[in-house]
């Protein structure tokens, strides 16, 4: 039997999980997840890696022979070529850390890193919502906007790794400031973006609203939206608004067949689908947005589990 090792490093929490591999797919056997807790610093984080993944091995009865490779998903900027972490905005001290060849002299196996975006794009690709697709885009849609390009089969990452910075693009000359751009596609759809949306539309609103003041985030207003709040319906359709004119502007140019978009509008699409699809017709060439599919992504608190496996399996096939 041979199995994939996955590392998935967040700014919050880290997960080392191994799968089996099972003919062309990957089911997910065991797990360790701890916190990452920054301000140790990369050593203290990398040695817990480390030493999660001696755990895995030796509970399950697994030897380093049998691993066919590792990999490892986390937020940019990387050295994805050389496997090189060059200091995340969530990762503060994390500056040209070689992780890819600490884990390969660690374990005799062979080790890739990836975004998380492109890394989530290879899990839904591979395992959830965009299974059979050969072009398919994934949208982070969480804290940030970002995206990971499946196309012609395989995963596109650009001349220096920037593929997919969809977050940048501006869809207005004004909005809220995302990705350092005030009007930019993340300044819309995003967490923060929400939010941001959302306290300059309280400051001018003289209706009632169930929105809590003193906690102003995407999931309360979203709480407050399902419940029927006006002001909180009239945020998410803004934001929906604005998450239709950047999928058209992906559509036009990459004419997928699916896009698969994660987080919040997995667990929010009720709430913005519907503008979502009006401003798409309205926006996207008819014949390109007649081909391409909208869905929410699949794999939920799972997805980065199944993103570091992804790695580990794609870059050992290539």
């Amino acid at each position: 039997m041979k199995y994939y090792l996955g590392f998935d490093i967040g700014g919050t929490k880290c997960a080392v999980v191994i799968g089996e591999k099972n003919g062309n797919s990957v089911i997910k056997k065991d797990k360790i997840r701890f916190d990452t807790v920054s301000s140790r610093g990369w050593r203290a984080v990398v040695a817990d890696l480390i030493s999660s993944a001696h755990t895995l091995l030796e509970r399950n009865e697994i030897e380093s022979t049998d691993i066919v490779a590792a990999g490892v998903s986390c937020g940019g900027p990387l050295d994805s070529k050389n496997g090189i972490i060059m200091c995340p905005p969530n990762l503060p001290d994390w500056d040209n850390v070689p992780l890819a060849d600490m884990i390969s002299e660690e374990f005799g196996f062979p080790c890739k890193v990836c975004n998380d975006a492109d890394a989530c794009a290879l899990a839904e690709w591979q395992f959830g919502a965009g299974r059979g697709c050969n072009d398919m885009i994934f949208l982070t849609f969480g804290t940030g906007m970002g995206a990971g390009l499946i196309l012609g089969g395989k995963l596109y990452s650009g001349s220096c790794g920037l593929a997919g910075e969809v977050g940048h693009i501006r869809l207005d000359s004004d909005g809220p400031v995302g990705y350092g751009k005030a009007g930019s596609f993340e300044g819309f759809c995003s967490g923060a973006g929400i939010a941001a949306m959302a306290k300059k539309m309280l400051s001018i609103y003289n209706g009632t609203t169930t929105i809590p003041q003193d906690d102003v985030t995407a999931k309360s207003i979203a709480i407050a939206a399902n419940g029927g709040d006006k002001l909180a319906n009239a945020i998410y359709r803004r934001c929906a608004e604005k998450l239709g004119l950047g999928v058209s502007i992906l559509i036009d140019i990459l004419n997928p067949e699916k896009i698969v978009i994660g987080s919040i509008y997995e667990r929010s699409n009720h709430l913005l689908s519907e503008t979502m699809n009006e401003v798409i017709s309205r926006e996207a060439l008819s014949l390109s947005s007649k081909q391409c599919e909208v869905v929410p992504a699949m794999l939920g608190d799972e997805i980065g589990d199944y993103a570091a496996l992804g790695v580990a399996k794609t870059f050992s096939e290539a």
